[in-house]
């Protein structure tokens, strides 16, 4: 009996942007991208992002969409899910400064693609080996 070698997992990072649509609504393209990046990906971010993850997450304009609870445990799953990388390189390439820390994220990773629904982000598809998607784009992306 002759194994192959296993390929590697395509590594994705989701922004904040993305992650948060996929709360509000279960059956969105977002929740849709984010279950098929669990399923058929490494998830990877970074402290910084799981720090602005709490933060927006916990903000008082989307209490009328999801609970305070339900942000835990989404969180908790996101993050008992993803790889947590330390970024090595510091970026300034984004239009929005904020938005740097998921290419610090992706290029420390080595990662394939940065799912985002962020003008700021879409923008700069590719940078360099990265594939910057919406969650629209990603379900076509080849895993």
């Amino acid at each position: 009996m002759k194994f192959l070698p296993m390929k590697p997992s395509k590594r994705a990072v989701f922004d904040c942007n993305a992650l948060v649509s996929a709360l509000i609504r279960s059956d969105s393209i977002p929740a849709l991208a984010f279950d098929r990046a669990r399923k058929h990906c490494d998830l990877v971010t970074s402290v910084a992002c799981i720090v602005e993850m709490r933060r927006i997450f916990y903000k008082e304009k989307f209490a009328r969409y999801f609970t305070r609870e339900e942000a835990d445990l989404f969180l908790e799953v996101f993050q008992q899910a993803a790889i947590v990388v330390e970024p090595t390189e510091q970026l300034l390439v984004c239009r929005d400064s904020q938005d740097d820390k998921y290419l610090e994220v992706a290029v420390a990773a080595q990662a394939d693609v940065i799912v985002s629904g962020d003008p700021d982000l879409l923008v700069l598809h590719p940078f360099r080996a990265v594939s910057i998607l919406s969650p629209r784009d990603f379900l076509d992306f080849p895993i």
